[in-house]
């Protein structure tokens, strides 16, 4: 999703650690495995444990450069459970990805394009839930787009009135620009612990990993990390449904968006939704038959990963679209986004959302701009459809 805020304001961390109940410092009496060994770089969250010295820990809260060895004490943050040594245990296998169908959920920018009440639009449509754009890096720190921190801004006080409304959310974590976590964190590790306080901070049901551009799409490092990152999530969260967002040639996935499929399977990620972005194509007049034709690629591509039959695959598929004209004034109009959804139904796909809400509005003419669509259309009337997923 190329079409975003030109400029960013200064990210500076505005970090807060609420200490959670003590943890008893325990004696080990015989030799237990130790964890995985502790890293100054990565993010530990409460219950997540760590090695160094040849003691095991287990954090009190959530901790980052603070060494296990120096910071234990009774009203530290890390408990010492004890010695260990031997090697490490394979750990629990993640539960399996479970797909299937979420309400649709357009995506809602705070503090970009002139941005709508969240509760006047579902009012005016019955939708019931939005993908809030877009959480970045200050380091390995998850921080809002422009903001400081997590919580005390515009997008909290957004997901705020979404709850109060009857609404729910999934953060999107990455996008086209900006610092993200994938390249910034360095290990999966240290990201999964950076993904589980986004989820911890606003008791999630599901994250969106937006993974576009050459720092993290086309980087294969990055790709791997953020895989193995998701499947440690997958194994602390097992309720929690992971979701990766990627690009399209009108066809199917590219090298990169099969390398992505082909990965998760190898790495044994237990991803439960991969969901193209049909636009941008450099083409691709006709925008129902090639949101298909790169939806169907995307289904041969699971099942012949995963080993699923046609239903099995459309139920850990979505479609992610852009209303009106897109960066490179492709056309979808109501009539053609209400013939996808209809397909994305008939289909059992797991989810479909656009970009972005802020854009549903008539401005004929307008362009390609961050407050309306560049067409002639109803107020809020993308979204109205995608409510009838």
């Amino acid at each position: 999703m190329k079409l975003r805020m030109r400029f960013l304001a200064a990210l500076a961390v505005a970090l807060t650690g609420t200490a959670a109940a003590l943890v008893p410092i325990t004696a080990s009496s015989a030799a237990v495995a130790c964890a995985p060994a502790w890293s100054a770089g990565a993010v530990y969250t409460q219950g997540m444990t760590a090695s160094q010295s040849g003691h095991n820990y287990t954090a009190k809260w959530w901790t980052q450069n603070e060494s296990p060895a120096t910071h234990s004490g009774q009203w530290d943050v890390w408990a010492d459970n004890g010695t260990c040594g031997g090697t490490t245990p394979p750990p629990t296998d993640p539960a399996p990805p479970t797909g299937g169908k979420m309400a649709s959920s357009p995506y809602l920018y705070p503090g970009w394009g002139n941005p709508p009440a969240p509760s006047m639009v579902m009012n005016a449509t019955g939708i019931k839930a939005f993908t809030i754009a877009f959480v970045l890096a200050n380091g390995c720190n998850p921080v809002w787009d422009g903001e400081s921190g997590l919580t005390g801004g515009v997008h909290e006080s957004t997901i705020n009135a979404i709850k109060a409304a009857g609404g729910s959310v999934v953060p999107s974590i990455g996008g086209w620009q900006g610092n993200k976590l994938g390249p910034n964190c360095p290990t999966p590790e240290a990201l999964a612990g950076a993904y589980q306080r986004v989820i911890d901070t606003f008791g999630l049901k599901a994250i969106d990993i937006d993974i576009e551009n050459t720092d993290e799409f086309e980087n294969t490092v990055v790709q791997d990390r953020i895989l193995n990152a998701l499947k440690i999530v997958k194994q602390r969260n097992p309720s929690v449904k992971t979701i990766l967002t990627f690009g399209t040639t009108t066809t199917g996935p590219n090298y990169y968006g099969t390398r992505l499929v082909q990965q998760a399977k190898a790495l044994g990620a237990n991803i439960d939704i991969f969901t193209q972005m049909p636009f941008d194509f450099g083409g691709g007049a006709d925008m129902y038959a090639s949101t298909v034709n790169a939806s169907e690629g995307l289904k041969n591509l699971l099942k012949s990963t995963f080993g699923w039959n046609d239903a099995q695959a459309y139920s850990h598929l979505g479609i992610s679209g852009m209303n009106g004209l897109s960066d490179q004034q492709e056309l979808t109009t109501p009539q053609t986004w209400t013939r996808i959804r209809d397909y994305a139904k008939s289909r059992g796909l797991a989810r479909f959302t656009f970009w972005a809400v802020n854009r549903d509005r008539p401005c004929p003419g307008g362009g390609v701009v961050s407050h309306c669509s560049g067409i002639a259309q109803d107020d809020w009337e993308f979204t109205r459809i995608s409510a009838g997923f």
